[in-house]
Formats: C-alpha cells, structure tokens, sequence
C-alpha cells in the first residue's frame, strides 16, 4: 500500500512485474497519507525536485489542517458521486495524490538492487526512501544478507568519480590548486553569479566530498576562481 505521489515515481522502474488494484473496478479505500505538522518540508534552493529542511511545527500545524479538509471534503465528493450512480473511473478524478494505491509488485533481486540504490539516494523524495528503506532493511537484508553486505560496501556507501572529478582529485593530490580550478572553470563550474559563484549541483557535491576526505575545496581556497 502506497500513496499515489511516491506510486508514480516507483512505477517508473519498468523492470517489474505490477498487478496493482484498480479504482475503476472497485472502490477507492477511504485512507491518505497524512503530515505530521514537524514535517512539511521546505523547497531546496539548488534543487528544483528536492527539499531541505523542515518548517517549524506552528506553521505546519496549518498545512497539517489544511490537508485534513482537504482529505475530508475530497472523499465526501467521491462518495457522494458514487451514492448517485457516477462511473468510478469518474468519480474518483479528484481523490488527491495522497490516496493510497495496492498492488504485487514483483521484480528480481539484481532489478531489486537497482531500485534500491535509486530510490534510498539522498536526492529520492523522503516518502519513497522509507518505503525502500523498510525493503532493503526488513526484506533484503534478512533474505540475503551478504548480497546486503556487498550492496553497501559496493554500491550505496561507494563514492564514484566524474570523468571531471577525477581530474579536479589529481590537480588536488598533486596540490595544484591553479589547475584544479582551470578545470572547474573550463567545464563551468565556476560561472560568476551576482553573489558569488552561480549555483551548480555537481560543483557543490564534489566540493562535499572533499570535505568528508578533508581536502581543500581549490574554489574556496583561491579567491581568484570566485
């Protein structure tokens, strides 16, 4: 069981088998999912798909209600539409994203592990993270544990290099910092903005990344790249 915004993002993965129920034929289960008012999320300002951060629980306690009369009066419509003989695959148009879904999902352990790394990526939306994370902990892990193992060594806890990032590493290591900003600049990383540098996504992570092996990140080390 799933709500209809974290379905859509899963039912992308087109390596599984999905048998899911269909509100056509049947009627939609009176239940959402509901927000907490500590966890509506801020929108990320360096990405457009992303959040960060949390509002404080009063201003959430407001959205929190407002989501509550929305779920209430959305299902008062449908069933009044049902009561008066409306086609469920009409009357269930305006039921919102929150609505949850059922299906048998099935898909093979290496697919599997492909989702999974996707999808308990920091950059995946909070509500599908914890779905996956509930399927790699409680399912996977204990299913085949040493193929677990290996995916996280491996695979999620792994840290991968652009051909770009490997090159900015090396100029870094050889403790070149002029070089290592030539090529940030030559692959626009360093576009000057009104403040400073202009956002730009792979520029910020690798310059974590950095920071986690306790390099100098070369753009903050020389005030000549910003």
């Amino acid at each position: 069981r799933v709500p209809m915004d974290a379905w859509r993002q899963w039912i992308r993965h087109r390596t599984a088998s999905v048998n899911e129920a269909s509100s056509r034929y049947s009627i939609v289960t009176n239940s959402g999912q509901r927000t907490a008012p500590a966890l509506w999320r801020r929108q990320a300002g360096d990405n457009k798909q992303g959040s960060a951060g949390c509002f404080d629980e009063a201003e959430g306690a407001q959205f929190s209600d407002q989501e509550r009369e929305v779920h209430e009066l959305t299902r008062r419509i449908y069933e009044h539409r049902i009561e008066q003989g409306v086609a469920r695959e009409q009357a269930r148009k305006d039921l919102p994203l929150c609505t949850y879904t059922e299906a048998y999902w099935k898909i093979d352990l290496h697919n599997l592990l492909h989702f999974l790394a996707l999808r308990l990526d920091s950059h995946a939306q909070q509500e599908i993270r914890e779905y996956a994370a509930v399927i790699g902990e409680q399912i996977v892990a204990k299913w085949v544990p040493s193929t677990w193992e290996a995916f996280l060594d491996y695979r999620f806890n792994a840290t991968g290099l652009s051909r770009i990032e490997s090159e900015i590493l090396a100029a870094v290591g050889a403790g070149d910092v002029a070089r290592a900003n030539t090529i940030a600049r030559e692959s626009g990383w360093l576009e000057p903005g009104k403040n400073g540098l202009k956002t730009h996504r792979e520029r910020e992570e690798f310059a974590n990344k950095l920071r986690e092996w306790n390099l100098g990140v070369p753009w903050e080390t020389d005030a000549s790249a910003r």
